[in-house]
């Protein structure tokens, strides 16, 4: 058992609580990781804003990465001292989902985050005698963790682990939303809502992809500008124009693909609407899980389709290794989405100046 800090959650729309805790020793098929980076994304702001229905006391973040401390029994694909970084999405490969090749819709990993354990129910966290629970089965904010071994994906030491985080989730969703999950091929066009972490991944990827015509939504001229230097041809401003026309009238009648990456459901049905009729929407940003989506279901009948989307729908264990080959490369330059770095006693400054839009990407370091 190792005393650490850690950042606790006990009830909705209350700041984070920086406290000496404890973790267990990890066991069979488990790792303990010490903290270097970890980034904060959108979704870490649902459960302190009451969003998603959980168990409290909590310890956000899901976007991990740092360094193999000790390993459990049976735990032969890491050892001490491997860099690695921490994707939300792990795969048990005996469910029909991880059989069928989409482990990123593995039945055991749902559960889990609801139940904020790790996979079979157990907690390694404790403050006071009382068990903690952790986001998405993580709970990164925090100097160290112990997660499932198959949550844990080497890093070569030469990847710096507070870029790598990024793939934990916003990067890895991004470009996976349009590579695995979209399908988009070479020449075909995207239009891509939100310029955030996980907006700014799919303009990657879809350039990766070798789209034809890569737009660009977005509230902010700075984050549009990033937006061009990272492979957008076209931008759009949402608050001077109106989306969906604009993209209609670029693409000629609406854009193969369509990516909403913001988790409003007034933005996805402009998504919807700025496809052609035999186009595909893909919804990737997390909404409140009380909102609801309202279409016109004559758009259906036309031959649009639309698609949800989780961490991109990739295989961690394969697409996670690419990525970080290709950011090696210089052909996905992570590194370009522009951060601020806290530390871990300002985690109600950094998560208030990611609720206000203010950063790209913030990440708690902790080396």
């Amino acid at each position: 058992m190792k005393k650490m800090k850690a950042a606790v959650l006990y009830e909705p729309n209350t700041p984070l609580r920086v406290e000496e805790v404890t973790i267990d020793d990890p066991q069979e098929g488990e790792v303990m990781v010490r903290i270097v980076a970890t980034g904060i994304c959108h979704s870490d702001l649902m459960p302190l804003k009451g969003q998603v229905p959980g168990p409290l006391p909590l310890v956000p973040g899901h976007e991990g990465a740092g360094v193999v401390e000790k390993v459990g029994r049976g735990v032969t694909g890491l050892k001490a001292g491997d860099h690695v970084v921490l994707p939300v999405i792990f795969n048990c490969g005996r469910c029909r989902y991880c059989v069928e090749g989409q482990p990123a819709l593995c039945s055991e990993v749902l559960p889990a985050h609801l139940m904020g354990t790790l996979p079979g129910g157990g907690r390694r966290l404790h403050r006071g005698g009382q068990d903690l629970h952790l986001f998405y089965s993580q709970g990164s904010f925090a100097e160290y963790v112990v997660v499932s071994e198959r949550t844990a994906v080497k890093v070569p030491r030469e990847a710096p682990l507070d870029v790598m985080c990024l793939l934990s989730c916003r990067a890895t969703t991004g470009v996976g939303s349009v590579v695995n999950r979209a399908g988009l091929r070479a020449g075909e066009s995207i239009v891509i809502y939100g310029c955030g972490g996980v907006g700014l991944s799919a303009v990657m990827g879809a350039r990766l992809a070798g789209a034809g015509k890569i737009i660009a939504v977005d509230l902010l001229d700075g984050r549009l500008d990033l937006a061009r230097e990272l492979g957008a041809d076209f931008v759009i401003n949402a608050s001077r124009e109106d989306p969906k026309q604009r993209a209609l009238e670029i693409t000629g009648g609406g854009a193969d693909y369509a990516i909403e990456s913001i988790g409003n459901v007034a933005v996805m049905a402009q998504a919807f609407g700025s496809i052609h009729s035999a186009g595909t929407c893909v919804l990737v940003g997390a909404a409140p899980m009380a909102d609801v989506l309202s279409l016109f279901p004559f758009e259906f009948l036309l031959g649009k389709t639309m698609k949800g989307s989780l961490l991109g729908n990739v295989r961690t264990m394969l697409d996670v290794p690419r990525y970080i080959d290709l950011y090696l490369q210089g052909r996905l330059p992570l590194e370009k989405l522009t951060a601020e770095y806290f530390t871990l006693d300002r985690v109600n400054e950094a998560i208030a100046a990611v609720d206000r839009g203010e950063v790209i990407r913030a990440v708690i370091r902790f080396d």
